[in-house]
């Protein structure tokens, strides 16, 4: 495990402003694993110094040297072209919050996100001359971000979708999936696996 007493040991993914929501999920692990995430999700405001304790003064100091090493992660995980928009923040939850601001958007941006990845997942279809593989890997796609905006999308939906959805000459093996194994119980890595012994 990386040690705290250096920033540099802890290896952080860099940000381009592409899949913010990935991103996002990686620092949180990151950070609540070096148990700093409540420096980014909650913040840390500097109490007032008169009438502290020398103990205080410690776990003072130290609270705001950690708010800083948290920032400079923050700073040093972003792109070239993203750091500029974090220059001026001076802790780490301000910064956090600008990039949440910036690359999360708003509940209703997020709706408006959400409500498009949904319909995404509804009209998907394999095509004609598509593989078996680029298929799953696009509906998987698909599912994932559905995931990330926070709405739970079911292993058994998933498993209907992909045998509703594939062209037409799946439709054997699709009967046969579907008279053979348990629908309620079946897995989607079980039916790629069945899918691809069959193709």
């Amino acid at each position: 495990m990386a040690s705290l007493s250096n920033s540099s040991e802890i290896r952080v993914p860099i940000f381009s402003g592409e899949n913010f929501d990935f991103w996002m999920i990686k620092m949180r692990t990151m950070f609540i694993s070096h148990e700093l995430w409540s420096y980014v999700d909650e913040g840390y405001t500097v109490p007032e110094i008169e009438n502290m304790s020398n103990a205080q003064r410690v776990e003072l100091k130290t609270n705001i040297k950690k708010d800083a090493k948290v920032l400079g992660i923050l700073q040093n995980s972003v792109s070239d072209e993203i750091f500029p928009r974090i220059t001026n923040e001076e802790t780490a939850k301000a910064a956090w919050d600008v990039l949440l601001l910036e690359f999360k958007g708003s509940e209703k941006v997020r709706a408006v996100k959400l409500q498009s990845l949904r319909r995404d997942f509804e009209y998907t279809r394999m095509n004609e001359t598509e593989l078996l593989n680029d298929y799953s890997t696009r509906l998987t796609d698909i599912v994932n971000q559905i995931k990330t905006y926070g709405e739970p999308v079911t292993e058994k939906r998933v498993v209907q979708k992909i045998l509703m959805s594939l062209n037409r000459k799946y439709d054997a093996i699709i009967c046969i999936i579907e008279e053979t194994r348990d629908m309620e119980t079946l897995g989607v890595q079980d039916v790629m696996g069945t899918l691809k012994a069959f193709d």
